[in-house]
């Protein structure tokens, strides 16, 4: 019997009577052992909650990383490398990849005043040969988390994506998140993890004209994310996608510079763009990397399979 259980047949004794079953009709004659036990089953309720709350988990203890390690693509910039600041706060351990070695290594510089150990992967994630290598130089160090951040947005109108272009597009945007996740879960299988893929709103609604090859692509990662979460998370994992809309990176940054190059198109997608959000404003880096950690956490325990926009309201509006 409950602790409660025995302090409630307890007090019962010391009043005098048996305690009567819950539910049971009283007559007049023990109206107050009947206004007792309702007293007591009333103590028993709060006695319940409070311990289902002692249970709980504090939300430092939610929010925690520590003692496990993090994978992210894409990690020497943008929206990846605010990730990799999140997650060091959190206290994982990081493992970064991008393809730019300067800007990798400077990443890590920059998160040498966390308590936490990051090292750095020079990989082409749009080459498959290269992932399997840096899963093998992985070895036993398999990461509890990945984040499937790496992509490319070259802007090509629909009539002008030669075969190049599209393969480039999609084995960096798509196909890495399949190899990576495939080496993910099949090192995993036994321990399960967390997988968080980053997708675009432009899958869900594209906005500009010269995007159709990435709109796809982004399509597929929540095709896929959707389909692992479905199939193995009787392994153990949570798998789940983010989609980013309106972030501010070195990304759009580069783009913004092509309105003073006569791309007077862009100039008007990203006042179409501004106009429809209903915050009003774009969105940083850190605000997606925020998402990122949730989901990564305890605190994201029961979601699974979500696709979750983080666009400033764009996608409702």
């Amino acid at each position: 019997m409950s602790v409660e259980g025995l302090a409630f047949r307890g007090y019962a004794r010391i009043l005098g009577w048996k305690a009567k079953t819950p539910g049971r009709r009283y007559s007049s004659g023990d109206s107050a052992q009947a206004r007792a036990i309702g007293r007591l089953n009333t103590w028993r309720i709060t006695i319940l909650k409070v311990n289902n709350v002692a249970n709980l988990q504090s939300l430092e203890q939610l929010i925690t990383l520590k003692g496990k390690r993090a994978l992210i693509t894409g990690s020497a910039a943008g929206i990846g490398k605010a990730i990799a600041f999140r997650f060091a706060e959190a206290g994982a351990g990081l493992e970064l990849v991008d393809i730019d070695p300067e800007s990798l290594a400077a990443t890590k510089n920059e998160l040498a005043d966390f308590e936490t150990e990051a090292r750095i992967h020079v990989v082409d994630v749009s080459n498959k040969k290269e992932i399997d290598k840096l899963w093998v130089t992985l070895d036993r160090d398999v990461p509890d988390i990945l984040v499937n951040n790496a992509g490319i947005y070259p802007f090509k109108q629909f009539l002008d994506v030669d075969e190049t272009l599209y393969h480039q597009v999609m084995e960096t945007n798509l196909s890495s998140v399949y190899w990576m996740c495939q080496h993910m879960i099949r090192k995993r299988l036994r321990s399960g993890g967390v997988i968080v893929n980053v997708g675009s709103i432009e899958a869900v609604l594209p906005l500009k004209e010269d995007l159709a090859h990435y709109s796809v692509s982004k399509a597929g990662v929540i095709a896929l994310t959707r389909a692992l979460a479905k199939e193995h998370a009787k392994h153990g994992f949570r798998v789940n996608a983010i989609l980013p809309g309106g972030i501010i990176t070195a990304g759009t940054k580069v783009a913004a510079k092509q309105v003073l190059r006569f791309r007077f198109d862009l100039f008007k997608t990203g006042i179409e763009f501004k106009q429809r959000l209903p915050v009003g404003r774009f969105g940083q880096p850190d605000e997606v990397a925020c998402m990122a950690l949730v989901l990564a956490s305890d605190l994201a325990s029961y979601v699974h399979g979500a696709v979750i926009p983080i666009d400033g309201g764009f996608l409702a509006a």
